[in-house]
């Protein structure tokens, strides 16, 4: 893709400013559910953590991330891992700091992996997604948030849970349990990074298939999970990013979710670059990905996200 020098350099500074050393205040944590997460089950004991991986989830949380200016406008953070974990330090951490470099609350999802001893695995990640997108809201007041500038950011497994949160906010996927779920769980825009779309082919094979959906899942059942069979004329705008050199997640996932929003009237903003592999987060050094930043950066604000 071209990129002009307006671009580049916005790009550079966005890169520079997600990965920099500085004491950030301790982020206030926010319990996602008032008891028991719907379902029952799952994990004991407290939170594993390697090599800023964390898993054993027993208590979905929110982090909140405030930034010195508010600028009213709000982000839910899911970073991937397969299901098997989340990789908070490498990709939800950054994005957070450059949210709130730019005036964005950010809040960063700890959400339930499916395969942790949920008695209902499969609906597990959507459901806290939905609930943290309704928190959000209803605590729009005490973070200064404007309720319809709030959206979603995710990367690998966690751009497919954000994904699902985006084309399934229709979905009653759990009981109301409490005020909070009087509020809409629709995001007013996406961003979704190297994200796992389809259960089915291409990404049949991929952790976040199998831990979603079990190894033998029928291929209805595969369809009845993947984002682009949710598509609707009525979904938010999404941007989205892609390096055609991905080795772990397909890079046609992301066609398929470009083309199912064309389709569906969607708008829609697809950004491929020819290297950087999986998981290169606020962007890898050495490749065009660093660009990713700015880029979004520049989406928003025509989105009237940033003012």
């Amino acid at each position: 893709m071209f990129l002009d020098r307006r671009a580049l350099l916005l790009a550079v500074a966005a890169s520079t400013l997600a990965g920099r050393s500085h004491a950030d205040p301790a982020p206030q944590r926010l319990q996602l559910w008032p008891g028991t997460p719907p379902g029952g089950g799952g994990p004991t004991g407290p939170v594993h953590e390697k090599d800023g991986m964390i898993s054993n989830i027993a208590i979905p949380i929110l982090e909140v991330f405030a930034p010195a200016r508010p600028n009213g406008a709000a982000m839910l953070i899911a970073a991937g891992g397969g299901l098997t974990g989340i990789s908070q330090a490498e990709e939800a951490y950054p994005a957070a700091r450059w949210l709130t470099d730019q005036g964005v609350t950010a809040f960063v999802l700890t959400y339930r992996l499916p395969q942790e001893g949920w008695h209902d695995p499969t609906p597990a990640p959507l459901q806290d997604g939905q609930r943290a997108l309704r928190m959000i809201r209803a605590t729009a007041d005490r973070y200064g948030i404007d309720p319809g500038r709030i959206g979603v950011l995710g990367f690998s497994a966690g751009g497919y849970v954000l994904g699902l949160v985006t084309v399934r906010s229709d979905c009653h996927s759990y009981t109301p349990v409490d005020a909070v779920d009087k509020q809409s769980a629709r995001p007013d825009y996406a961003v979704l990074l190297y994200p796992v779309v389809s259960l089915d082919a291409p990404s049949e094979r991929t952790a976040t298939a199998r831990k979603e959906v079990g190894e033998h899942a029928s291929r209805e059942v595969r369809d009845a999970w993947s984002v682009q069979s949710y598509v609707r004329a009525d979904d938010p705008p999404m941007f989205i990013v892609q390096a055609a050199d991905d080795a772990t997640v397909n890079p046609q996932n992301a066609s398929l979710l470009e083309v199912a929003c064309r389709e569906n009237g969607v708008p829609v903003e697809l950004h491929r670059f020819d290297t950087g592999g999986h998981g290169f987060g606020m962007g890898r050094p050495g490749t065009s990905t660093t660009a990713w930043p700015g880029l979004c950066r520049a989406w928003l604000a025509r989105q009237g996200i940033l003012r």
